[in-house]
């Protein structure tokens, strides 16, 4: 009935979807397996794409050949450049998004994919032998066999969703768990934990006073995600913002006693950067209101998502509450909040490529790993895909090092330290985040896709050339050329900085604060000829690399300095035990993570530098 596959693909959330896309652009044969193909790539939680930090992933996962950034710019209704009063190292893009049409379009862009097959069922267990995934096993007992398997199961393993003291099993509301593979898991001697996440009601955006909101428009000229020429956004949809007070946080506090967070019915850690209201109400008591973002779900639906008001109080004390605020007092609820605790596996049971040590050809991906956040599931499944059709190919991995991107950063993180609660990507995570732009991803990226031979990188390449030489001419230019005093001090009078007093060249007046090429415009004809031959997007990038080119070299420097360590190589056979200097807590660390090298051995919890000195001296340097 079924061919054997190169990579079978185990659930189509952002995840799975990235994870097929990306074996099948690097020529497998995908098979997707996922309970409901009308959920394919669903929104579950909020209706939105990027923010900070995530928005550098998405730009990230498409300079990379995926496919996050090309459905965002799609099926987005509101642009947003976050932290603009910051530096540009802190911009970070974030989109509204209509979740129904995200998910049309996800499935769209898989079906029409030559390699990429569809199997509706639930994957109950893992076919292993020898050590080796060769397959999966179906809940009607077929039998399917690939070269390699990649988990993305997301919140299904086990889930269990809570409504105040009600509780019943899903993975999702109104679908059911997964169950079977963490199990299996567990007998083949992998350890196994639970977390939490949730969600906020949803309600009616036509029973809301939208009068007495904050109105949050997008961006006046909208950016997009993908690098390719994907439709410019139009017709922006506003958000509005308005907030809790004293008395919805005393109506919610009548639920406390029935919450499964305080009678001790949820085991699961929940994420400390995306807490429910009434965890908030508890650990800020002091707070006398908390900010509720209020995000359409779409363009042709009132259905409304209240950001900021997740929850697993009772659904009366939710519809009670939420009435109580500002906008909301005639508010009509299409379903309550709830939590929902799920199964992951401690992600140090990972390789750096996410392929399983216990278990060969076996791949995990996403919030089985113990991250949260659609971009951060997105991403580990890219890379996740790209490492199976690698190993199908009995080629190395694909290891993104933490100077080339945050996603490097976040697995990294992930099969190095470990994690005991949600894991969210931040910029803070990263150290060389002024290299890490989310205007250069694909400077950064896009060549090494096309060396690892992803499909349609062609065009790509075209265009990273193409701004890598304008920058160039950008910088030359303003290195060769002379701005009188005539023709500057008035800008500069403007920005309040210092006059001229003679001629200098003009990237000594661009490296100013408060001065960009923006206000330089027009002070010379000659100028504004030479930059007529660059879009914005160069223009910016240059002005960047210009401005801030001490704290980039600076970076890079350091980023070359680590980069000596990742060339030393660690042998996988190496008995820590044995090296009687190294700490206790080294030996038992480096023993669990086993890892590939140096640099990698430096950044694991409870590894000292003196333990990484001895290392050096093993290994002959």
């Amino acid at each position: 009935m079924f061919p054997e596959y190169d990579v079978i693909v185990v659930g189509a959330g952002h995840a799975g979807s990235e994870a097929a896309v990306s074996a099948a652009n690097l020529g497998c044969k995908v098979l997707l397996a996922t309970m409901n193909m009308q959920t394919i790539a669903q929104m579950s939680c909020n209706p939105a794409m990027g923010g900070v930090a995530k928005g550098q992933i998405v730009r990230e996962i498409d300079a990379l050949g995926g496919y996050s950034g090309i459905v965002s710019d799609h099926t987005m209704i509101q642009f947003r450049m976050l932290n603009k009063s910051k530096g540009p190292a802190m911009w970070s893009p974030r989109a509204q998004s209509d979740r129904m049409l995200f998910a049309r379009k996800w499935r769209n862009l898989l079906e029409a994919h030559p390699n990429i097959d569809f199997w509706q069922e639930m994957v109950k267990g893992l076919i292993v032998k020898e050590g080796r995934c060769t397959g999966v096993r179906t809940g009607i007992g077929l039998e399917i066999s690939a070269k390699t398997v990649v988990l993305t199961n997301g919140t299904f393993l086990n889930g269990l969703i809570h409504i105040g003291e009600k509780q019943f099993g899903g993975g999702r509301a109104g679908e059911r768990a997964a169950t079977g593979i963490t199990e299996q898991l567990v007998e083949l001697g992998f350890e196994s934990g639970r977390m939490k996440t949730g969600t906020p009601p949803r309600v009616d955006g036509r029973s809301l006073d939208w009068s007495v909101m904050e109105r949050q428009p997008g961006d006046e000229q909208p950016g997009k995600f993908s690098y390719t020429q994907t439709p410019e956004l139009q017709d922006q949809v506003p958000c509005h913002i308005t907030y809790t007070n004293k008395q919805v946080h005393e109506t919610l506090k009548e639920g406390f006693d029935r919450s499964p967070m305080f009678n001790g019915r949820i085991r699961g850690l929940g994420p400390r950067y995306c807490p429910s209201i009434e965890d908030k109400i508890d650990r800020f008591a002091d707070r006398e209101r908390h900010q509720l973002f209020v995000e359409p779900e779409g363009r042709d639906t009132c259905e409304i998502y209240v950001n900021g008001f997740s929850s697993s109080l009772p659904e009366e004390v939710q519809f009670k509450a939420i009435r109580q605020i500002v906008g909301f007092e005639n508010a009509k609820m299409f379903r309550p909040g709830y939590a929902i605790e799920y199964d992951f596996f401690p992600p140090t049971q990972l390789d750096i490529s996410l392929e399983t040590k216990l278990v060969s050809h076996l791949f995990f991906a996403g919030q089985i790993n113990g991250t949260t956040g659609y971009e951060e599931a997105a991403s580990q499944g890219l890379i996740a895909g790209m490492n199976a059709a690698k190993k199908v190919k009995e080629e190395d991995p694909f290891v993104m090092k933490r100077s080339e991107g945050y996603i490097g950063v976040l697995i990294d993180d992930l099969v190095n330290k470990g994690t005991n609660e949600p894991y969210r990507m931040f910029t803070s995570r990263a150290e060389y985040r002024i290299l890490l732009r989310q205007d250069n991803a694909d400077l950064r990226l896009s060549p090494l896709a096309s060396a690892m031979g992803v499909s349609g990188m062609e065009n790509r390449l075209e265009r990273v050339e193409e701004k890598i030489a304008g920058i160039k001419a950008i910088r030359k230019y303003f290195s060769d050329t002379s701005i009188s005093p005539d023709e500057a001090n008035a800008i500069l009078a403007e920005r309040q900085s210092a006059p001229l007093t003679q001629k200098v060249k003009l990237i000594s007046v661009l490296s100013r604060p408060m001065v960009g090429i923006a206000e330089l415009r027009g002070t010379t004809d000659h100028l504004d000829k030479f930059l007529s031959n660059y879009d914005d997007e160069i223009i910016h990038m240059a002005e960047t690399d210009i401005k801030y080119e001490g704290y980039i070299n600076k970076e890079r420097e350091l980023a070359e300095k680590m980069l000596r360590l990742e060339d030393v190589k660690l042998s996988s056979e190496i008995d820590f035990d044995k090296m009687i200097a190294l700490s206790a807590e080294a030996k038992e660390k480096l023993n669990q993570i086993k890892p590939r090298t140096i640099g990698q051995a430096s950044r694991i919890s409870g590894v000292r530098p003196s333990d990484v000195s001895i290392l050096l001296v093993h290994v002959g340097r």
